[in-house]
């Protein structure tokens, strides 16, 4: 089923904003920081991909799941959304590490 990948994705990307929200981890607790880190996280991957890429280590497989629309050779357009959602996700998490850890330093 083309697409589906994608669709998993963005459902992904607002589960975690969801919980983002919820708990106030990164966008909604410091929205310029999480933007930038995100945008340059997502760069900066990209440019990793296509550093793999051009070396020949990446290539695109065949699944039934990509749309089948490729930004470049080898990068389908399902990659930039994944990266966003990578670095999204490590921001959300550390902010989430940072709230548990918070109160044992204080107890310290």
């Amino acid at each position: 089923m083309p697409g589906l990948y994608l669709l998993a994705l963005l459902a992904s990307i607002v589960g975690v904003g969801l919980l983002d929200r919820r708990f106030r981890l990164a966008l909604w607790r410091d929205r310029r920081t999480t933007v930038v880190a995100t945008i340059v996280g997502t760069v900066f991957f990209l440019a990793w991909d296509a550093v793999g890429i051009a070396t020949g280590v990446f290539v695109k497989g065949d699944s039934a799941l990509l749309l089948g629309l490729d930004l470049a050779p080898h990068l389908p357009v399902e990659e930039p959304v994944f990266l966003f959602f990578l670095s999204y996700l490590a921001l959300v998490l550390y902010g989430a590490a940072a709230r548990v850890r918070a109160p044992r330093e204080d107890a310290s």
